[in-house]
């Protein structure tokens, strides 16, 4: 089937040279076997290689590519282009520069990019392409589409399915997807050319010459025509005239008397690919014949290269090893000229209106931009300036928010209103980001979890008061647009900006004066992982201060109050409430703050009763304390300061472990009971301290909170923040350099 198909090689194998015609080759050893097939029993060989050897020309090293490319472009004219080649890899960063720079100044040239190449094709592939995927498209994934169309709707809606979208912009994109399916490729690209406002002719006649031009756009009609795009080098209508651009790993012959040899890198290394088939030996010294005759084109010939480029030594094409038999690393090691180049225009250049501003300076930080500061500060000035598509769990999260704030301000509706209506609403909200198959997953989540908290509300009703320090920040909210309802409650998504204390936030429910309530749709976690995620001494590869910022608030609006912070993680009850029916208790994580030193609240009669309860009749804690008693207990800890240690074993070994055993001793008896109960006691005062905050805690929190807000401004006055951040917790990784 191979032999009877038409092809190239096949036609080259049939070939024969007219025996009247005298042949003469050129570079034989660069023929290959299928080449040399053609060739007549008798020939005459050129060498492409001069007599004897010549110096290299000294290598010109400059700071960076556009120091280069501005070299070139300074050099070159419309009157002497036909006299100019530039020999560049493709694949690097020069092509762009260079074509555009010959542009800008009316320089003739050709060589540059390929048919396939073109970007408004590029497009119109990729729009085809995005028309015959399924419906899970995101707005993100068509943004280069939308903006070679000059179409540039809003980063946040890039997680949103693109026909999910409600966006007038973007109508008649989604009529087209939804209709290409019985259009023909002339008649999708006639309209694809009235958005861009540009001809397509040549495509258009490439279509025809295939003979799918008036085909249906099927998605294997498109497979083949993208596949005829890359694979075959479509000839470009341009004229033959002006700088000549060539590739260094694809050309051997220049004929121009001028070359210019850009980059010059480790790239322009030709790669052997791996194939059982390929004498790689053989092949890189045609390689290397091929660079040796690059390398000797053109009466005049100029190496423009780096030595550093981004902190990095460059390092030079191998080839030069071979031929220079001399060790080096860089270019700067070889015979070479330094050029520093100072920016000379004509004109005024861009238009400049003198700024005389002061920086804005801060007063508040937010829980999250203050781990996120607290984390990389470079990632907190990006969020700054970069806007970051919404997040489908952000969007989930939001409407257990609504709902549990609706519920509150108007109970009545919501006890009167059928689930489902309540889950369709919800539903409606989250399609844009999710795919169908999800959306009955989602119907269970939100089911259960409207549920709970209702049930949560229901059994510990919030009490309804005004508080000072707290404000309404009016947002929407999608159940009271729903039912026509106003939000005002007093306790219910509460505002608070603090800037004697630094912070600011949005409590989601006031429960009382003493407790504040945070909804979680996300993970569970542990009292003991918030507050060591809130740790100042040593930040957290994951930092949180939402409960300590808004307990250090709260303290000031009820001083002197013991106060308790409840996390509820509603959705990790899902699977207990499908079976069965869960107990809201067992989704709240609760933190207090307590407003003393840790060691005053060691020897309180409070303390001293939780140390006793939640354990066995016959337990040894329980058993020494009884035995103990209240008043041992306190006078104990009345003249011993719990020690600040990391954790219990090296609680155990401390000085104060061994008398407080001895101290139980003296009163209990030497009983081996006694030994395990007071170390019993000791680990859960440690344990009941990791989960808890106190007064010297909240102080230094307070202090830190200061010191970053005054980093920050120091920030904003003088430079962009540099360090090493923790870049596996970070939102914009692609924006922030590393060594890595």
């Amino acid at each position: 089937m191979i032999d009877t198909a038409d092809s190239a090689h096949n036609d080259l194998g049939d070939y024969t040279i007219p025996e009247d015609q005298s042949v003469a080759v050129i570079g034989e050893e660069q023929f290959t076997a299928l080449d040399r097939s053609v060739l007549p029993d008798e020939y005459e060989t050129v060498d492409p290689f001069g007599v004897g050897s010549f110096e290299l020309p000294k290598f010109h090293l400059y700071e960076s590519t556009t120091d280069i490319v501005d070299t070139v472009v300074d050099n070159v004219t419309p009157e002497n282009a036909e006299d100019v080649a530039i020999i560049m890899d493709r694949g690097s960063e020069y092509p762009a520069l260079v074509e555009s720079a010959l542009e800008a100044n009316d320089i003739p040239f050709y060589g540059g990019p390929g048919f396939a190449d073109d970007e408004s094709l590029r497009t119109f592939i990729r729009l085809l392409r995005t028309a015959h995927a399924d419906r899970h498209a995101r707005l993100g994934d068509v943004r280069p589409i939308l903006h070679h169309l000059g179409i540039r709707p809003s980063v946040e809606d890039d997680n949103k399915r693109l026909h999910e979208l409600d966006h007038p912009e973007i109508e008649s994109l989604q009529q087209f997807c939804e209709t290409v399916h019985n259009r023909s490729f002339d008649e999708a690209l006639s309209t694809f050319e009235t958005w861009c406002d540009r001809s397509l002719d040549a495509f258009r006649d490439e279509l025809e010459r295939l003979g799918v031009r008036h085909a249906t756009v099927r998605e294997d009609t498109l497979d083949g025509v993208e596949f005829y795009l890359q694979s075959f080098d479509v000839p470009v209508d341009r004229d033959d005239a002006g700088v000549l651009l060539a590739d260094a790993t694809a050309a051997a012959y220049v004929d121009r008397p001028a070359v210019f040899y850009l980059g010059m890198d480790a790239d322009w290394t030709h790669r052997i690919p791996d194939r059982p088939w390929i004498d790689a030996d053989a092949k890189d010294r045609q390689y290397l014949r091929q660079f040796q005759l690059l390398l000797q084109n053109g009466n005049e010939r100029y190496f423009l290269v780096q030595e550093t480029s981004s902190g990095e030594p460059v390092t030079p094409c191998l080839y030069f090893h071979d031929l220079l038999g001399a060790d080096f690393d860089t270019f700067g090691d070889l015979p070479s000229t330094s050029h520093t180049r100072f920016a000379s225009r004509d004109g005024d250049g861009f238009e400049k209106e003198p700024v005389n501003a002061e920086p804005t300076t801060i007063e508040t930080l937010s829980p999250s931009s203050l781990s996120t500061f607290a984390n990389c500060p470079r990632d907190y000035f990006f969020d700054r300036v970069v806007t970051s598509p919404d997040r489908d769990h952000f969007q989930k999260g939001n409407l257990f928010h609504d709902f549990a704030e609706f519920y509150v301000n108007h109970p009545d509706i919501i006890d009167s209103t059928a689930g489902d209506e309540l889950v369709d609403r919800m539903l409606t909200e989250m399609r844009p980001y999710v795919d169908d198959v999800d959306l009955e997953v989602l119907r269970t989540e939100f089911e259960i979890g409207i549920e709970l908290i209702q049930r949560l509300l229901t059994d510990e009703p919030p009490t309804e008061r005004e508080y000072e320090g707290y404000g309404f920040r009016e947002d929407s909210n999608i159940f009271a647009e729903h039912f026509d309802q106003s939000i005002d409650s007093p306790i219910t998504e509460r505002w608070f900006e603090n800037p004697a204390l630094g912070g600011k936030g949005k409590v989601d429910l006031i429960h009382s004066p003493s407790q504040l309530v945070d909804y979680k749709s996300g993970s569970h976690t542990s009292a003991s992982k918030v507050v060591d995620k809130s740790a100042i001494d040593e930040i957290s590869d994951e930092p949180n201060f939402q409960a300590l910022l808004y307990l250090a608030h709260h303290r000031r609006v009820h001083p002197d109050e013991r106060i308790r912070f409840v996390f509820f993680h509603f959705l990790e009850l899902v699977d207990e409430e499908v079976v069965g029916e869960a107990a809201p208790e067992d989704a709240l994580i609760r933190v207090t703050y307590y407003p003393e030193l840790f060691h005053e609240f060691a020897k309180r009669r409070a303390a001293f009763d939780t140390l006793r309860e939640g354990v066995a009749e016959s337990n040894d804690r329980r058993k020494t304390l009884e035995r103990m008693g209240y008043d041992v207990y306190q006078a104990f800890f009345d003249r011993h300061d719990f020690p600040d240690v990391k954790d219990t074993d090296a609680l155990l070994d401390t000085d104060l472990a061994a008398k407080f055993t001895e101290h139980a001793k003296a009163e209990v008896g030497d009983y081996v009971y006694v030994d395990d109960g007071t170390d019993s006691v000791l680990k859960e005062l440690h344990r009941l301290r990791g989960r808890n905050y106190f007064e010297d805690e909240v102080d230094a929190f307070e202090r830190f909170l200061q010191e970053q807000i005054d980093r920050i401004n120091e920030y904003r006055r003088s430079r962009f923040p540099v360090g090493d951040p923790n870049v596996d917790r970070v939102d914009h990784r692609d924006l922030i350099q590393t060594d890595d």
